[in-house]
């Protein structure tokens, strides 16, 4: 049992002091996915990713009754959280006293997802969207999408965080690209 697993189980006890333990840990980890993730960003991002990680840090362990078995178990809770809290800044952006009403004039960048995810608000929240239905659908799909994308996990990591093989995690990569995609462009 690593570290970072251990000191998870001993906050789902109630040990406080774990808790102080814990973001040393994983702290820089967390930080240079959000960082990945943000540099992919469009510019004038007014979020940052050092407040993207506190605030996700902050999600995960406000939650209770959360039962992280594992280290890979938590950076799929903490990539869900940096996901809503990417997708209320897109929503925020786009209420009408922020110019929610303008009519976008482009189509879907169809390599947005190949680059991270360098969308805009509304292409942000129309992929929320389609991820939720993909979800119910088939939840692996949705994970992976969630690792990739939000929490800027490569493949290899991905592949070893859900454990299956990499060439799974890149079949499922592959065709939820694709699904998305179709799901997205018949939204506009």
């Amino acid at each position: 049992m690593s570290d970072v697993t251990r000191i998870i189980n001993a906050i789902e006890k109630g040990d406080q002091k774990a808790t102080e333990e814990l973001l040393p840990l994983i702290y820089e980890e967390l930080r240079l996915l959000a960082a990945q993730k943000m540099a992919q960003e469009r510019p004038g991002q007014t979020l940052q990713a050092t407040a993207l990680v506190h605030e996700a840090y902050l999600r995960l362990l406000q939650g209770t009754g959360q039962d992280w078995q594992s280290k890979g178990h938590f950076f799929k809770a903490a990539a869900e959280a940096m996901r809503r809290i990417l997708v209320e800044s897109a929503r925020r952006k786009s209420r009408l006293k922020r110019g929610g009403n303008l009519q976008r004039e482009r189509d879907l960048p169809l390599d947005a997802l190949e680059s991270q995810m360098n969308l805009s608000p509304d292409d942000l929240m129309a992929l929320d969207e389609a991820l939720t239905c993909m979800a119910e659908k088939d939840s692996d799909l949705a994970e992976v999408v969630r690792l990739h994308c939000f929490a800027g996990l490569p493949l290899a990591q991905i592949a070893e965080v859900m454990g299956v093989s990499y060439r799974t995690a890149e079949r499922h990569w592959s065709f939820a690209r694709a699904w998305l995609r179709r799901e997205m462009l018949g939204r506009q």
